[in-house]
């Protein structure tokens, strides 16, 4: 059944988060006049996670499931997760409970000032590795793609799925979500979200696949950014 709102949640071994989750994000939209959907995509977990989203379901028919045969990453499993989905607005959140959803609904309110909104998170509950490898990681962006986003590495985002045209997925599009959409013309704005300390579960990124590997892939985004075919006004000769 179609709505107008798709929340995707990738997971990979979260058994502890899902039934929390899953509540606050019902708290969250309880004035939320728009109908919704809760997918969880779980990235082929080795606990109970999947258990978890089934029971999720069972309490809240808002909640769906997807489910990868083995553990692709969370680029692959936001992509997964998108797919099927029918929301003519997206929201993207951590399955880590770090992300808050309270804030979703402003979030949701800021779509009428833009066609994607970012979170800020201005308080970071984060070791001093982890904040300093995204301060060189936002450094780098900006010195190679021309372009300076606060906070790129925050998964909590709402925008339109029209947005998404001419983003195509390879592994680590989720880091560069909101240069992608900025170049495609897409209005973008960040604001400042809450950020929590993880309560269960353990964090899946270390320095090399989080600042390693993003420089990595900032190159192969500079080439496309420069490559890409932007949108042309054309004259049509039926038009009357």
């Amino acid at each position: 059944m179609p709505v107008d709102i798709s929340i995707i949640v990738p997971v990979f071994n979260e058994e502890d988060n899902i039934l929390p989750l899953a509540r606050e994000v019902a708290k969250a939209l309880i004035k939320e006049p728009r109908s919704y959907e809760l997918v969880f995509l779980d990235d082929g977990s080795r606990d109970s996670t999947w258990e978890k989203i089934r029971e999720a379901r069972r309490l809240d028919p808002r909640v769906r499931g997807l489910r990868h045969a083995r553990n692709s990453g969370q680029s692959a499993a936001l992509w997964t997760g998108i797919q099927p989905t029918t929301g003519g607005v997206i929201a993207t959140i951590d399955g880590d409970l770090q992300n808050d959803p309270a804030d979703l609904p402003r979030l949701l309110a800021e779509l009428n000032n833009a066609d994607f909104v970012s979170g800020v998170r201005v308080a970071r509950q984060d070791n001093w590795l982890r904040r300093v490898s995204s301060k060189i990681a936002r450094a780098a962006r900006e010195g190679v793609l021309g372009v300076d986003f606060r906070d790129t590495g925050c998964s909590l985002r709402v925008f339109r799925r029209s947005a998404l045209n001419g983003v195509f997925p390879f592994n680590g599009w989720h880091r560069f979500l909101p240069v992608l959409v900025h170049g495609g013309c897409a209005t973008t704005k960040e604001i400042p979200v809450n950020h929590r300390p993880r309560l269960a579960g353990m964090s899946k990124y270390g320095v090399w696949n989080r600042l390693g590997r993003g420089i990595f892939d900032l190159f192969g985004v500079a080439w496309y950014q420069k490559r890409r075919l932007r949108l042309v006004s054309t004259t049509n000769l039926a038009d009357p």
